[in-house]
């Protein structure tokens, strides 16, 4: 037995070792991740995907299997498996030769519901949905047996054969296990076990028009693979009497069904339904579109799965849903982008800078780091010429008290390369808006460092002119505007909590000729911008398109809200 770093225990790995040490399963450790392919994964799977597989990476000889809980024709497409496999992936898990579906076990499913009629414990019952319904009961009230529920053993196979042969229309009958009315758990109240769905599969095609419940499928699926421990969110803490009856009545592998609280993150959504309407209601460009929470929509977006499996570990396993702040995954991001993520300078809103002294037609290169943190990444050559772009919100031309960046009259330092100092300021006669700044720099500065000692307080990212490269960005900000994490009460209240500034797209930009042949995926640190990645499908050689993955932390920020808007 292999034990995992005490420092990640929580109380699933402690009942594990327990098991081990008991050898409840023969020293084996097999758990399971079980997506329905009827949508793409988000970062709540991610929870759910890191301890499963990371579970059974802690322990000698342990697998963690992918199965696909494939029992529902009408919402399932081969795109969401293909997806599926692919985040897992990307994540940095593989299944090996444990890739399974539900429908592998389609027949044997079958034949297990036959055993349970056979020995009494299954019918066929005749009310409708909405009877089936009415008899439940509620919490406070006992359910009513169906009229049906009598019927013979021989009437029920006969039934039940009938309904798998293609005889009856869907919803004309149902098989329910027959267990009790009056249980104060409602799963328990006789659950439906199997269904008529007239729908082709994508794995079956049109081999069954009867399908097995999840409950049902879930349990037995794990059995036949022999799972030990499936962990589970707690929304199945009350199917886990139903998964457990299942097994006992069948008398098959006893597998342990254990439950762990979801993730809940503010400022998004966590439903597959929400995320599908989002999607087809056209708020979205699709399953990827880097506002959403889908590990698609994360990785277009730039996040790396490093930061996403830190965060799942930072935040723990427990049995008490709660809320986590998205500033958390945020900054697990950016403690992993810091570190590996290469440097360049970025324009956003660009403002020319004429330097009236640099010689007319020359250009001179600067040596510019790559990335302090890890200096094997090296430098680069950055292109500096007469006319050059700064940040829009670079200069005031009346600044506010502490903000020590360009000005009239005022020199500041531009990073790598020298010192300028503004001397004139152009304006469009119309608006009044400034539109170019005329500059002088100091020969005596070039490298970026002044020959006599004396200090500048502010330093500009800038690019050159003729050799920066024009880019589209895109700003993203927060999905929803509420921040409590909690599920909207409707489909109305859900779209009004979406986030209408959750896209700001830029165009004009103008980016460092490094950034010209950004590689689709590529993720940079726009020095003083934030982290931004390559659009994986907008960007193009020549014409790259650059998504905010996460913003910097700006201590600025903190200055303007506490006295007017400014710059340093």
């Amino acid at each position: 037995m292999t034990s995992p770093d005490t420092s990640s225990s929580d109380f699933i790995r402690n009942i594990i070792v327990a098991d081990l040490q008991s050898n409840k399963y023969d020293g084996r450790v097999v758990t399971r991740f079980p997506p329905e392919p009827n949508g793409y994964l988000h970062i709540g799977h991610a929870k759910s995907i890191c301890l499963n597989f990371g579970v059974a990476g802690e322990y000698r000889g342990g697998v963690c299997h992918l199965r696909f809980d494939d029992t529902n024709p009408t919402r399932e497409d081969v795109e969401y498996v293909n997806s599926i496999q692919e985040d897992v992936r990307w994540l940095g898990f593989d299944w090996g030769p444990h890739l399974y579906y539900a429908s592998d076990y389609f027949e044997a499913l079958y034949q297990f519901a036959e055993q349970l009629i056979r020995e009494g414990k299954a019918y066929v019952d005749s009310l409708s949905a909405a009877e089936i319904r009415e008899h439940r009961g509620t919490l406070t009230e006992p359910g009513r047996e169906s009229p049906y529920r009598t019927r013979s053993v021989e009437e029920n196979l006969d039934l039940f054969r009938r309904m798998r042969a293609g005889e009856f229309a869907d919803g004309a009958h149902v098989l329910r296990a027959k267990i009790d009315m009056a249980s104060p758990n409602l799963n328990m109240r006789d659950p439906t076990i199997y269904r008529i769905r007239w729908a082709a599969h994508h794995r079956t095609g049109d081999d069954w028009c009867i399908y097995p419940m999840y409950d049902y499928a879930h349990a037995l699926s794990d059995s036949i693979e022999q799972i030990t421990h499936s962990l589970c969110t707690l929304e199945f803490e009350d199917h886990r009497p139903l998964y457990d009856w299942t097994l006992e009545e069948l008398d098959v592998y006893r597998s342990q069904q254990i439950e762990f609280a979801r993730l809940n993150l503010t400022n998004t959504i966590m439903s597959k339904r929400r995320l599908l309407e989002l999607v087809q209601g056209g708020h979205v460009s699709g399953w990827d579109d880097p506002r959403m929470p889908t590990l698609s929509g994360l990785r277009r977006r730039g996040y790396t799965p490093e930061a996403i499996r830190n965060f799942c570990d930072h935040i723990g396993i427990s049995k008490r849903d709660t809320v986590v702040d998205m500033a958390l995954l945020e900054h697990c991001l950016r403690e992993d982008l810091n570190r590996r993520a290469p440097r360049a300078m970025a324009i956003l809103h660009p403002l020319k800078v004429v330097i009236e002294n640099y010689p007319e037609g020359q250009s001179q290169e600067f040596e510019a780091v790559n990335n302090p943190e890890d200096p094997a990444m090296g430098s680069r050559k950055v292109p500096f010429s007469r006319e050059i772009y700064i940040e829009r919100d670079d200069f005031r031309e009346n600044p506010p008290s502490r903000f020590f960046r360009l000005a009239p009259g005022r020199e500041v330092r531009l990073r790598y390369a020298c010192y300028i100092t503004c001397r004139e300021v152009v304006k469009d006669p119309q608006t009044g808006e400034v539109t170019e700044l005329r500059c002088t720099y100091d020969p005596e500065s070039v490298g970026g460092s002044s020959p006599d000692g004396r200090r500048v307080r502010g330093t500009l990212h800038w690019v050159s002119a003729p050799h920066s490269c024009p880019a589209e960005v895109r700003l993203y900000d927060y999905l929803l505007l509420d921040r409590d994490g909690e599920e909207p009460a409707d489909n109305r209240d859900f779209i009004s909590l979406l986030n209408p500034n959750s896209l700001e797209v830029l165009t004009g930009c103008r980016v460092e000729p490094s950034l010209g042949e950004a590689a689709p995926g590529g993720r940079y640190q726009f020095e003083r911008q934030g982290y931004f990645c390559a659009d994986s499908v907008d960007s193009k050689p020549g014409a790259p398109v650059f998504n905010r993955t996460v913003s910097l932390r700006d201590s600025w920020a903190r200055i303007e809200q506490s006295q007017g808007r400014g710059g340093g």
